[in-house]
């Protein structure tokens, strides 16, 4: 195995990554896999700190407060 290089490590997450191939939210698939491989990371003694953009939840909380549908912006 390689030596860990860094013990700490800042993690910087888009918020249309999270959503996927959706336009908007977060596609639970996408966010499970993330999870996923932060947790490998974290198993081998790293700390992660994670800023998550939300310029896609905002959008769409703009886009669905003038929407007639119940369009969650969270699947």
């Amino acid at each position: 195995m390689t030596p860990i290089r860094y013990h700490r490590i800042l993690l910087k997450i888009s918020g249309e990554m999270l959503a996927g191939s959706q336009s908007y939210g977060i596609h639970p698939e996408i966010l499970t896999n993330l999870a996923e491989e932060i947790a490998e990371v974290v198993r081998m003694k790293v700390e992660v700190a994670l800023v998550i953009g939300g310029g896609n939840i905002f959008r769409c909380l703009l886009y669905t407060s003038d929407a007639a549908d119940d369009t969650p912006c969270v699947d």
